[in-house]
């Protein structure tokens, strides 16, 4: 059985797509998930980059993108009334509901849902309040240990190399966005393109044009 670690942030619309479609995608395949929440804003910060939300051309592509992907893929959808937003509260909640930091399906699609579904405004502090009491974490949102697991995740995220979410990590190989979903099955399955093609940016020497 393989072991996949899924590291996401409940503000990525693609990371939701991802986390209603994978079981879908590896079906008839032995495997487990660990769930890592992720702050994303971490890891674009630490890559000096900007989230597709704030650049304007960019932003209006990715809505009309993910609103597309999820008709297509028959996943409810609708835009929070407010993006992007901070979803520090709602990433602590995930971690709060699990002793390791490492939230269950359940946890993750409620909470996925409650950002994805319904177009209100995701982090809004009734509606997290809300959605803590329906949870029922076993430790503060507030708690050290919390904050420290979170932070944990986000440091290893880029120990791993990660620079986005969704990210799948298993056999040190990790597997970035939605659309990536079709070459994880593939490697689940054994396919044997992985033995060479997987090695193929190596032998691509990077070149500056002035």
């Amino acid at each position: 059985m393989k072991h996949i670690e899924f590291y996401l942030d409940f503000i990525s619309p693609y990371a939701y797509l991802a986390f209603e479609k994978l079981p879908e995608a590896l079906k008839g395949i032995s495997y487990r998930v660990t769930h890592k929440p992720v702050l994303f804003a971490a890891l674009l910060k630490h890559h000096g980059q900007l989230g597709p939300a704030e650049i304007a051309s960019k932003r209006d592509w990715t809505y009309r993108q993910v609103a597309w992907q999820a008709h297509v893929h028959g996943v409810a959808l609708q835009l929070p009334a407010s993006h992007p937003f901070n979803p520090l509260g709602l990433l602590r909640l995930a971690v709060a509901c699990d002793a390791s930091g490492e939230p269950n399906r359940y946890v993750c699609e409620t909470i996925f849902r409650h950002a994805w579904q319904g177009g209100a405004d995701a982090a809004d502090a009734a509606r997290l309040e809300a959605l803590t009491a329906r949870l029922a974490p076993s430790r503060s949102l507030q708690d050290a240990t919390v904050k420290a697991q979170l932070q944990a995740h986000g440091e290893h995220a880029l120990v791993l190399g990660l620079f986005g979410v969704p990210s799948f990590v298993v056999d040190g190989k990790v597997f970035w966005g939605f659309d990536a979903l079709p070459m994880l099955r593939a490697y689940l399955l054994g396919d044997p393109w992985f033995e060479a093609g997987w090695d193929l940016p190596a032998s691509v020497a990077q070149g500056i044009r002035r």
